[in-house]
Formats: structure tokens, sequence, C-alpha cells
């Protein structure tokens, strides 16, 4: 209503001017009129969007007022805003090809600096020719992107007018785009003409028909064994369409008419602990399952379930019961609509045949397989072995067990543990009841060839294993006897024997001060193993591939690490998920699975740190034995500077308090964990009602019971009083409290989104979490997509659950707009779990063995985190094979693991770096060798490390050519002389060193800036002279200071003379006399006095030349050393 009053108002007012004063201002009229009717529109635009939503505006807003729905260059999105104070807004193009999510092809910024104003923008999308033309003569670098979207975000600027990036914008839409593939872009328009040779060549090739690349329609769908633990984890499968024609025409023509085959052979340790477990799983693009699913059922039988033509779901199950610690084959043979069944073992094949009503609907190419769990599904628990798909089927199956005598030995581990238990359980059973031992060894039977004998016919034994069982697992059966009077008493039992072997074991390889792995050790850790232990198991994997002892058997080292990763030992399993990422120790390099070992650690991990107060975990600490400063930095709860430390804290000190109470709860700095006191230190340092972070520390403990009785109340109100003195993390706290607390989630969303503007990592998980869940009460749709942005974003941060949700969907691939990025899951993954609890305090235990000089045992602790890919760990191992004195291959191995990591220490770097250069003076293939330790050098150079630079300008120095990867990162070319190389590598040396101490980067810098100011010098005929009349005037100032020291020594040896000789004149009674005497005496006293003083006259001239001499030298000196300070400088 106010709007059409100002309108009318106005033209009111325009009716009644002078019809002279119109004519005479009729264009400024006109102007005036646009600017008038712009802003009384802009007037009634903003009321018209006020009364119809009925609210106050909100103060901050972004949307498309009009976006494409194709991927076009030239396109126009138009985006409508409005912003609560100056802000910075964006409009990008992303895409996502095979291998990589998020490309941006395309961003346009601008800043707004008129607040609470609607605004639109237009903004014109210009592509790169690399995403809209074909691969042709102009245009070579293609990206064939498989989804593309257009995306705006909002970001209000930092303090000082600084923008703000995508990453941590407070507002974000996106709008997907329909790309056109690649075979139907256009040509790119030519811009230049081509030489005659490049379009001679062109014309030459481009009707040249490419041969296809060799394809097969039969897939290895798993060559290494896969150790399942019975949970929700599994390898992913992703297949691609044929890139022939005719294959792929093939495949399209069977998707309603399919003929496939799978191979698989299981081996079963349990069946399923739930109704159904997975075996083999399809799931499409909807997350729904699609064919085929082979499933185990509680009872031992095989589920088959498909997906028909008419979309509906059909299944059967296969009557067959399969066996416990035998290796299976399932063979499943799809032909249109009917289902084929052999499962094999002990060499007979059982066959199930079932027939659905319509034919099978099967496209491998939709969606991606799982091979054991996934996400939704448990796995089964036990191994798989080969598994081969044939894409187009087949009536032979060529899938033997590989690598047979690895997985017959795994085999034979599990049928040797299942006697050693029975063994075990009869001896434990015999103790407790105290029956007579045999007469031949104290508790054992008479064996069955003594019997024979017929001498101990009389005597009854009760004991139920036999005598060759005893002497197979005589190193138990020993052990088992000396703890008799312990299993007895009941302090030893079947729960206790796994640590008691282990520790047993571990004490056994140490005799005196070498490391000696005997066969004794290893029968107790293997049964260590079997009752549970895999640490054990651990242990003795690392023992049969690290030639520490014992001699490599890489198939032993297979089998107990996959015992390891099947027992779920969140250490296991990070071993076998590293194996595999770096393809080493025979293990197959296959992101894949390492990802699927890597995803059940990271969940282990994510729980692990909800928990991380308790006993058995503390923080990693980042402790190098090879660096001493590392090492003085440790205390203990009897050192000076903790006692100091608790003193100051005693005294009020708040900083002290909160330093004492973190050391306390998570056992930092050599300091045993003690929550209870940690508890008390964190509540003085909160009541204080000073620090917004120790009040939130101690809120939190409240709030969740840890430590303290829990009080809601009291921890509330410090997270109030936290969040008003502005604790970030007090204001995610609040939106934890009123979720989960009090099921407030539109205001527990409101705290979330207040401290995700502030770059809280946690709130933006819960905020990720809120998407996926769909609570959020302002947006209740679950958005997936939102979700997985929202965990990347906290994954950035560290976020451990994050990581867990985010590395999901790239492994995966299965969100709209989310490539299949397994590199990248696995590494997010690997930071989650060097971040575990459990790991630490491994760590913490080696270091504190390390400390009281118990050296060996360190070294177990550190080869066991050294195995899990810890490049600190790996680092410590070989420092201590090498303090050790023990076999050159240990230090190697874990010097060169260390460096294979995604962040390796520049220590490792440099170690190795020096052993390839020293060995290039040995071996054959120097040149390769000293390659080598350039680019370990060049990698400890980026990383930081003023020695990785030092070394560098040695080996250039020494005629080395330094490659362009490592000139680059120094901004240094290759025409650049070697001067201009050394003294660029030395400068930026010099920059990371200390500045307040000489260093010998510096003193190195120094020297080379003096020779190239020197050679400058020299260069000038007049700067020549005078470099020639200083070093002479050197010389010149030596010969008369040596000249002068001697004339002097001289004069007083003269002086000395003539004082003796008048001194001589003196009467015996003490008086002078001064009158003439005749004779010898007299004329003799009248030569020495004027030879006397002559020889002042000559010293006297000598001194005055001498200083003259020093003068003139001083001043070209002077003169010399200005011009060199001018070439310095």
């Amino acid at each position: 209503m106010d709007c059409c009053l100002l309108v009318f108002n106005v033209l009111i007012h325009l009716k009644h001017l002078k019809e002279k004063e119109i004519e005479m201002n009729v264009l400024h009229c006109i102007g005036l009129g646009y600017v008038f009717t712009a802003a009384i529109v802009g007037q009634c635009m903003l009321q018209a969007i006020s009364s119809q939503s009925g609210e106050s505006l909100p103060e901050n807003f972004i949307r498309f007022d009009s976006a494409p729905a194709k991927l076009v260059d030239g396109s126009v999105v138009r985006v409508r805003y409005l912003c609560s104070r100056p802000c910075q807004l964006a409009v990008e193009v992303a895409v996502s090809i095979l291998g990589k999510t998020d490309l941006v092809v395309f961003r346009r910024k601008w800043i707004n600096s008129t607040p609470r104003v609607y605004r639109i923008h237009q903004v014109l999308l210009r592509l790169p020719p690399s995403i809209l033309y074909q691969h042709d003569f102009f245009n070579r670098n293609v990206l064939e992107a498989k989804n593309a979207t257009v995306r705006a975000w909002l970001n209000h600027l930092k303090d000082g007018g600084e923008p703000g990036t995508s990453r941590g914008s407070i507002l974000r839409i996106h709008k997907v785009l329909w790309v056109t593939a690649l075979l139907e872009r256009p040509n790119k328009p030519p811009t230049e003409c081509p030489s005659w040779s490049a379009q001679l060549m062109w014309q030459m090739t481009r009707n040249r028909i490419h041969q296809c690349p060799d394809e097969s329609d039969i897939i290895d769908m798993l060559k290494f064994p896969l150790a399942s633990t019975g949970e929700h984890f599994g390898v992913v499968r992703r297949f691609q369409p044929f890139i022939d024609g005719a294959l792929e025409s093939a495949r399209l023509h069977a998707v309603t008419q399919p003929s496939v085959t799978l191979s698989v052979w299981i081996y079963l340790l349990k069946w399923c602990h739930k109704k159904y477990c997975g075996i083999i799983h399809h799931v499409d693009r909807n997350i729904l399952y699609s064919s085929v699913l082979m499933q185990l059922t509680d009872t031992g039988n095989v589920v088959i379930q498909a997906r028909v033509t008419t979309g509906e779901d059909e299944a059967f199950r296969a009557s067959v019961v399969l066996p416990l610690w035998k290796w299976v084959r399932l063979d499943c043979y799809i032909r249109d609509s009917k289902v084929l069944l052999d499962a094999t073992w002990d060499d007979k094949t059982r066959r199930y045949l079932y027939e659905f009503r319509n034919s099978i609907h099967y496209d491998d190419t939709d969606g991606y397989f799982g091979i054991g769990g996934n996400k939704y599904l448990s796995g089964i628990h036990g191994y798989f072995g080969p598994i081969k798909y044939y894409r187009f089927g087949t009536d032979e199956i060529k899938n033997e067990l590989h690598p047979k005598s690895t997985l017959q030995e795994l085999d034979r581990a599990h049928q040797e543990c299942q006697e050693i238990k029975a063994l075990t359980k009869a001896f434990l059973q015999e103790v407790t009841e105290t029956h007579p031992p045999s007469p031949i060894n104290n508790g054992v039977c008479t064996p069955h060839f003594i019997r024979l004998w017929g001498q101990f016919e009389e005597k009854t034994c009760t004991q139920t294993w036999t005598w060759e069982t005893q002497l197979k697992y005589s190193t138990l059966f020993h052990f088992l006897q000396t703890k008799e009077e312990d299993i007895r008493t009941g302090s030893v039992g079947i729960k206790h024997l796994r640590t008691v072997l282990f520790d047993e074991a571990v004490g056994t390889m140490f005799p005196v001060a070498q490391i000696k792995i005997t066969s004794k050790s290893t029968d107790l850790l293997q049964v260590s193993s079997c009752f549970g232990n895999h640490k054990a198991s651990l242990l003795l994997a690392s023992i049969y591939f690290s030639n520490l002892g014992h001699s490599v058997n890489q198939q032993q080292g297979h089998v107990y690490s996959l015992i390891g990763a099947t027992g779920d030992n969140r250490f296991a399993l990070m071993h076998a998920g590293y194996k595999h990422s770096q393809g080493t120790d025979g293990f197959l390099k296959d992101l894949d699975m390492a990802y699927s070992y890597y995803s059940n650690a990271g969940a282990q991990s994510s729980i692990d740190s909800s928990r991380v107060h308790e006993r058995k975990q503390c923080t990693l600490e980042h402790i190098y034995l090879s660096n001493p400063d590392d090492l003085s930095s440790l205390t203990h709860e009897t050192s000076d500077v903790f006692q100091y430390l608790k003193l100051r804290a005693e005294r009020g000190d708040l900083k002290s308090q909160k330093r004492l109470g973190t050391m306390l709860y998570w056992g930092q700095k050599g300091v045993s964990k003690d929550t209870a006191s940690a508890v008390k230190w964190f509540e003085r340092s909160a009541m204080q009602m000073r620090d917004p972070s120790a009040m939130y520390d101690y809120a939190i403990l409240l709030l969740k019971g840890q430590g303290v009785k829990r009080n809601y109340t009291r921890g509330f109100r410090l997270l109030n009083k936290a969040a008003e003195m502005g604790s970030i993390n007090a204001l995610n706290g609040l939106g934890w409290y009123h979720g989960i607390v009090l099921n407030d989630h539109k205001n527990a969303v409101k705290y979330f989104e207040q401290a995700a503007l502030n770059g809280s990592g946690d709130a933006v998980f819960n905020l990720g979490v809120y998407h996926l869940n769909g609570k959020n009460p302002q947006n209740p749709l679950k958005n997936e997509t939102a979700a997985f942005w929202q965990f990347l974003s906290a994954s950035r941060f560290g976020h451990v659950g994050a990581s867990v949700e985010a590395s999901w969907y790239l492994s995966t691939g299965s969100l709209e707009g989310v490539s299949q990025d397994a590199e990248r899951a696995v590494i997010m993954l690997k930071k989650v779990c060097e971040q575990n609890g459990h790991l630490g305090f491994m760590i913490r235990e080696a270091l504190q063995a390390y400390l009281k000089g118990s050296r060996q045992e360190a070294l177990v602790n550190y080869i066991l985190a050294a195995e899990t890919g810890l490049g600190l760990a790996q680092s410590n191992a070989a420092h201590l094979c090498e303090e050790l004195n023990l076999s050159y291959d240990c230090q190697w191995r874990y010097h060169n693991y260390s460096i294979l990591g995604y962040d390796p220490h520049p220590s490792a770097l440099l170690k190795m770096g020096d052993h390839y250069y020293y060995s290039s003076s040995t071996q054959e293939n120097s040149l390769s060798l000293v390659g080598q330790a350039v680019s370990m050098y060049g990698r400890a150079a980026l990383a930081g490390s003023p020695q990785g630079i030092y070394n560098l300008v040695v080996l250039a120095q020494r005629g080395h050519v330094l490659p362009l990867s490592v000139l680059s990162l120094f901004n240094v070319t290759r025409d650049d002389d070697v001067d201009i190389v050394v003294e660029k590598l030395l400068r930026r040396c010099a920059e990371s060193e200390n500045e307040k101490e000489v260093t010998p980067c510096s003193l190195a810098l120094f020297g080379v800036q003096m020779g190239k100011a020197l050679r400058r010098m020299t260069q000038n005929g007049a700067q020549l002279l005078l470099t020639y009349a200083s070093l002479l005037s050197v010389c010149v100032i030596t010969v008369i200071l040596t000249f002068q020291s001697c004339l002097e020594q001289k004069s007083h040896s003269r002086q000395g003379h003539h004082q003796q000789a008048r001194t001589s004149s003196v009467s015996q009674d003490g008086v002078n006399l001064n009158r003439e005497q005749d004779g010898i005496v007299g004329g003799t006293s009248r030569m020495a006095g004027n030879l006397w003083l002559t020889m002042l006259n000559s010293e006297h001239w000598h001194g005055q030349t001498s200083d003259l001499a020093v003068t003139v030298s001083g001043v070209c000196l002077c003169a010399f050393w200005t011009t060199l300070l001018y070439h310095l400088l």
C-alpha cells in the first residue's frame, strides 16, 4: 500500500510540472524517471518479499534466480543474495572426472560492500576448451566429465577486508548440470594456422584407427586373500563399460538376458551371528540391492537374491550347509531366469538350480559390487580366496586356490589351533580335578608303544590327550606344567593364558643384550595368537617379514597377518591396510583392499576417541629417539619441572592448573595418567571463571560424567558462561546439550551453525549428521550430498568421525557428483588411525621402556607400531636397530618404510638420502643411487629441513645436476649457473634456520657472497688494481710490524748496555763524577754516547717511515673493504 501511494505521489508531482520546463528538461526527466522507477520497484519487491514471508528478512541469503540446465559455454547464471555485512560471493563450476572429485573449471568472485540490500548479480560462464570440445589438433588436453555442478557461495569478509574461501563459506547452494558426452561435443574452432609439418603429421594420423586396448570379460575381483571380521566392512569393486564397441553392445544386450558367472572361494570360521551376512553384493546407484546378492545365513545356508526385469526382487535359499574350517568354492551361473549354484569342498560338488518367474535384470556398471560387508550388511567371519567374474559367462571355470601354499598353511594354522585349545582345556580340567599323574612322567600318560610292552597295564590313565599331541605341542605342555599350581588355585585360566604366553614369549627373545628368536618364542606366540591375543599374531608376522632374529618367511607372515586381521585387532587391521596401500612384503597393492581394513580400524578409532580417558589410551606424542631435544622435553612426577608446575598450580596460577590437568588427563610428557587428579585441577582452573577454555573442559567432564559425577545443571551453566566469554567449543557443546539431553534440535542446529561459522570442526560434523538423519526442524529431509560436504569439511579439521563418514562415500563413488577416489579415502583413514589412543599407549610403553634402559622391550613395541605404518615408530625402530647393532636389513627396512608415508619426517628422508649417496661409491648403478639421494634430500628440503637444503648445495657444488622437480621448489631454472643455484638454495636454508644463531647455512652463504663480490671486483681494472694493492698492503703491514718488533727488542738490549756503562762511572760512595777522565775509560764513554745518539736518530727515521707505510696500507685496505661491502650489499 505504501509503495502504491509513493508511485501516485510521484505521478502527481510530475503532472504539475510546467509544460515548458518538461520540454526543456525532457531528457533529464526521463533519466530521473528511470531512477525513481528502479527505486520504487526495488522497494516494492522488498516489501512484497517481506509481506509474503510474514517474518523479518534473513540476515544472509543466496539462491539462483536462474541457472542453466546444461553445461554450455556462455550460459548466464543470475544469483540473488542478501548480506548482513560486507561479504564476498562467488560462482563456481566443478566437474567430477575419473579418479578426481570436485575439480573447479570456472570461478568468478565479487565483493558486496552494501549490507542488508537484496541484489541480483549476473555471471557469464566461460568454460575451458577441455570440457567443451572433442580431442583434436587444437584441443589436446580433454577432460571427460562424469558430472558437473554449478554452485554459489557467500562468506563474510574477514577483519581487515581480506576475502574468505569457499571452505569456510557460511552459505552455499548448488545445481547439477547435464553434461554433453565426449563423442557428441563439437570440434574446437581453429584460432591459428599450424605449421606445414605439424599439419602434415596431423593429416597423416587423424584418420588412423586406434587399436582398442586388450579388454577381457574375465576379471579377477580378488587375487590376494582377504580377511573378513564378520562386520560391516568389505572391498568395493566398480566395473566400467567396455571401450570396444562390440563388447559394449553385447553387454548392453545382456542386461535383460544375462549370462554371467561368479566363482568365489571362502573359508568360514563361524556362521553368521545375524540372520544374514554378505558374501557378494551389488548396490545400484539408488543404494538398493540389485542382481546379484549372495548371502550366508546363521545356519550355514546360502541365499541368492536377484532383481527381475519387472523390477521386483526375488530370492531362493540353497539347502546346502557350508562347513567350518574348510576352503569352499561357490560357483554361481546366471542364465536368463535360471541360477545354478555349485558348492565344492573336499573334492565333492553339490549342485542347486533355481528358476525365477521372469528374466533377471543385470547391469554390472550400475553402482558397485561389494565383497563381504558394507554399510548396511555385515560380512562373513572368515577369509575370501580368489574371486573370478566372467562378464559374459562361461561353461568352464578356471579358479584354482591361489596362492595355494599360503591358504593351505592358513588352514593348517587353524586346525592346529583347534588341537591346542582342546589340549589346554583337557590339561586345565585334569589339573583342577587333581587326578594322579602318570608314573613315566609327571602329568603324562603312558605312550602307546610302552603300553605294548605290558609293563603298565595295571595303571589307569585318565588323561584325554594322546602322547603324539603332547609331543607335538611340547612347548605349550611344559609351560602349562610350570603353571600347574597357578591353574589349580584359579589365578591362571584360559582367559589369562593369552597374555601370560605373550609375556613369556617376549621374555625369551632377550637373552642378555641381544635379540634371538628361538623356536620356543615362536611356539608360545602361536599359542597366544590361537587364544585370541592378536598382538602376538602381529609380532609373529613382523618377525617373519623383517629378518629380525629369524629368517624371512613371507608365507608365514601372510598367514599371521590374516589371522590377526580376522581377530578384529586394530593394529593388525592397520598393518594389513598399510601393506596393501604400499604393496610391500609380498602384499598386492590394492587400495580397495587397503580401504576395507582401514575402514574397520577407523571405525574402532572413532569409538576409541570417545573413550580416550580410559587408562589404556594415550594421545600420540611425536618423540624421536634420534632427537635429543625431544627426549629432554620429557618429564615425570618426581622431576623438578613437574614439581615446580604443581607448586605454581597450588598457588592459583591458572595456566599451570590447566597445563597440569591436561598432562595428567592425557598422560603427556612422560607423566602417568591420573584422571581423578586431572579433574581436580580442571575444576580449580574452571572455577576461577577467567578462562573460557578451562570452563569448557570441566563442563564437558561434568556433562559426560568422565572422572566426576555427572551434573547437567552445573555443566550447562559453565558452558553458557564460556560461550558468553567467546569459546567456540562451548557453542558446539551447547548444541550437543540441546540435541542429546534436551532433544531440542532447533536450538541445537542454531548453536552448531554459530560454532561452524567460527571454525569448529565438531560443529561442522554435527551439522552433517543432521543432514544425514533429517532431524533438522527447518530442513527435515535427508540430504546425503550436503552431509558429505559437511563431513569432508570437518575432516580437514582432523575430525575422526567425519573422516570415517566421508571416506565411505569416496570409496564407493555412490553419491551423485562424487567420483570414486580410494586413494584419498585411504589417506584420510590412515591419518585417523594414527590418532588412535591405543596406538598412542603402545608408543608410550615403548618410550618408557627406552628411558628405563630396556632397549629390547622398546624395540618390540616400536616394531609392532611400525608395522601399522606409523612413521614415528618406523624411525624409532630403525634407530634402535642401529643402536643395538642389529642386522643391516633391520635398520634400512624401517628407514625405507618411514619415507613411504604421505608425510614422512625429514630425518628419515635424510637418513635414506645418506644411505643412497654413500652406497653409490660402491655399486655399479651409482648414477641412479645419486638420483635417489637427490630426491630424498629434495623431499626433506620441501618439508623444511635446512640440512636437506645444505646437502643439495653440496651435491650441486660437486657437479651433480639437480632435477627440475627439485629446482622448481626454490624458484631455480636449468639455465641458472651453479653459483646462482647454490646462492638461492643457501639463502632459503638460512631463512629456515634460527636467525639468532650463526649456522652452517649462513656461514656458507656468506662465503658464497664474498666470492661473488670478489669476482665482480676483479672484472674492473681499477678495482683489480685496488685488490692487488690491498694484498700488497697486508704484506707491507706484516713486514713492518715484524721489523718494528725486532727493532724494539734490539733497542731495549742496547739501552740496557748503555745504562750499565754509565753506572760503572759512579764512585763507590755513590757520588757521580761529572768531569771527563783521561785515558782509555774516558774515550770509550764518549764513543758509546755518540753511537747511542746515532741509533736513536736512525730508529726515529725508521719509525716515521713505517708509520707512513702503515697509513698508506690502511687507506688501501679501507678502500678495498668499502668496495667489497658495496658489492656485497
